[in-house]
């Protein structure tokens, strides 16, 4: 149940996940592998939207403490969803606190980094720019706009699960998304 009594909204592989989950927290590591494979595509898109290209850095950080901790969660696979996506946050900002003390990368650097990637293909390459871009329009919210819509849209979580992890009332969080979907929605040719 959501908060306020409601059901909440299942996506199509929670079961499995929340199977997933319990059979890793018994130790069986194929199970914690199909966890992370459920969970992962959205929690990188939701880091994304926060730390842009060092998604992958943070997310990584994200599972080490997922897994050192996975004993102590206790729910189902949308808790779980909820839970990984509450955990990333904290990574994320993390990260972006880091970030502003750091110094800045030298001209050489930047120029080794933006070498083209040895196995790089057309079809890796066109995805990529259709979610770069999409990225790039949900950066251009607001913040909680931006959240609330990379966790409702992206990860897939309800309004009462996105409201526990960005620490708000449900209201406010389904506030934030419609607006922050009806400026998207002003923002794309159509």
């Amino acid at each position: 149940m959501g908060e306020g009594g409601e059901p909440r909204r299942r996506r199509p592989r929670d079961g499995e996940l929340g199977a997933a989950v319990a059979r890793a927290q018994d130790g069986d590591e194929t199970a914690f592998a199909v966890a992370y494979r459920i969970v992962q595509p959205g929690l990188l898109g939701y880091l994304r939207g926060l730390v842009g290209e060092d998604a992958e850095d943070v997310a990584a950080d994200a599972w080490l403490e997922i897994a050192r901790d996975l004993g102590r969660f206790s729910g189902d696979g949308a808790g779980f969803r909820g839970w990984t996506a509450t955990i990333a946050r904290h990574r994320a900002l993390d990260h972006l606190r880091r970030r502003r003390t750091r110094p800045r990368t030298t001209a050489l650097e930047q120029d080794v980094l933006e070498l083209p990637a040895p196995h790089s293909t057309h079809d890796q390459a066109l995805e990529s720019l259709s979610t770069a871009r999409a990225l790039d329009l949900v950066r251009t919210l607001p913040r909680d706009q931006a959240e609330a819509v990379l966790l409702r849209v992206v990860v897939g979580l309800d309004g009462p699960a996105t409201a526990r992890v960005l620490g708000k009332r449900p209201g406010a969080v389904r506030t934030a998304t419609y607006r922050g979907l009806k400026r998207l929605a002003r923002r794309l040719p159509g």
